[in-house]
């Protein structure tokens, strides 16, 4: 629902924009219609895409498929409960700081986050300008590709938006650069499956590392630069930006936010224009260590989030900085460094709940990561499982 369709409601959630109707679709709308896409309807989200958890106030929370008390993970909530049901072949999401991956890991499906700019924004509700992106989500690696080739073109309206360029794979066939993986070197940060990781999470991690040492042409541990600057620039300019974009609502409509949203934006309104400039340029310095990085591997892997779905009752319960901290930690540095990253499920917990991983690769390194994500799929099988729709429907 942040997505323009013309002539349908799109709302960003919300009951401040109950009323609108676009007059044209979003760029990536068209462009999936002209591939042939078939609109199916809209889903429901956090609140402008504003939180994790993927709760609203307004239109109802989204319940996971693979147990309904438990969460979908957000923003992109409808879209990870929607694939998990299958009743749709692939959505798009938006990701500020892993609210296409985070449902993606709660919901047992795969989504990737683009490089910064490869896919247009024109006609998305934004967030956070700097840390948006859009991208696709589907049950399989392969899926996401699909829709990422139609929707991953330049789009002059769009004034970040950047063309890809021709040396990152863009002209290979996918099974080309799936046969590619085996020669990349991949590499594990591996103090992200140290507590607070949830423990048969991060061993269904381990796991599926051992699964790739199999398929690539070597994996090594290596460490992520300045992971806490990472978060707090990141907390920085997505409070400041979201706050700057919704002020004038805020002050004159405040009351109709969902109160956490509010809260959050109410938050953001505090933050000094020196530390939101200090955050920026920090931003460009940790960009300049992780290119570093990338000149020892190809790909990075680590855990998509620390938990597995929580139920719905103890999110709600839960304080709101609180919450958005713990849940984008380990996402949030790509969208601050506009890395692509993609979430693929690598099993479950001992709660029975999908787990999932993300492996992240350089810049315009898109179909890349999706080919790893591939390869990685059809030798651990885990694309195959799906809830119980029996089950969920005895519940409804």
């Amino acid at each position: 629902d942040l997505f323009d369709t013309a002539g349908v409601k799109t709302t960003g959630g919300s009951k401040i924009l109950a009323g609108r109707v676009p007059a044209a679709d979003a760029t990536v709308v068209s462009r999936l219609k002209a591939a042939g896409a078939i609109v199916v309807g809209k889903l429901n989200m956090h609140e402008f895409a504003y939180g994790p958890e993927g709760l609203n106030e307004h239109y109802g929370t989204p319940r996971n498929p693979w147990n309904l008390d438990r969460f979908t993970g957000g923003s992109s909530s409808g879209s990870g409960a929607a694939l998990a049901a299958s009743l749709c072949f692939g959505s798009l999401g938006t990701d500020t700081g892993g609210s296409i991956r985070g449902p993606a890991h709660h919901c047992g499906i795969v989504g990737l986050k683009p490089t910064y700019g490869l896919v247009s924004r024109t006609g998305v509700m934004p967030l956070s300008w700097s840390l948006d992106h859009a991208g696709p989500m589907a049950r399989t690696a392969e899926d996401c590709a699909l829709l990422l080739d139609a929707i991953a073109t330049f789009d002059p309206t769009d004034p970040t938006s950047t063309p890809a360029p021709r040396s990152r794979g863009r002209r290979k066939s996918f099974q080309s650069l799936v046969r590619e993986v085996r020669r990349l070197r991949v590499g594990v940060l591996a103090e992200f499956l140290a507590p607070p990781t949830q423990p048969d999470l991060a061993a269904r991690v381990r796991e599926a590392i051992t699964t790739l040492e199999s398929l690539v042409g070597g994996v090594e541990e290596v460490a992520l630069p300045r992971l806490d600057e990472m978060i707090s620039s990141w907390s920085t300019i997505c409070f400041a930006e979201a706050s700057a974009y919704h002020e004038k609502t805020l002050a004159e409509r405040g009351n109709l936010f969902c109160d956490d949203v509010r809260e959050r934006l109410q938050l953001g309104l505090a933050i000094p224009a020196v530390q939101y400039l200090q955050a920026q340029r920090v931003r460009r310095a940790i960009i300049r260590d992780v290119k570093k990085l990338f000149d020892r591997v190809d790909l990075l892997v680590l855990p998509t989030t620390q938990m597995e779905a929580p139920t719905i009752a103890a999110t709600m319960a839960r304080g709101s900085w609180d919450s958005v901290k713990d849940r984008i930690k380990y996402s949030s540095p790509y969208n601050l460094t506009g890395l692509p990253a993609v979430s693929v499920p690598c099993g479950f917990t001992d709660s029975g709940l999908p787990a999932g991983f993300q492996i992240v690769g350089p810049w315009f390194g898109d179909r890349l990561v999706l080919a790893a994500a591939h390869a990685y799929e059809q030798a651990a099988g885990w694309w195959q499982r799906r809830p119980s729709l029996e089950a969920v429907a005895g519940r409804v």
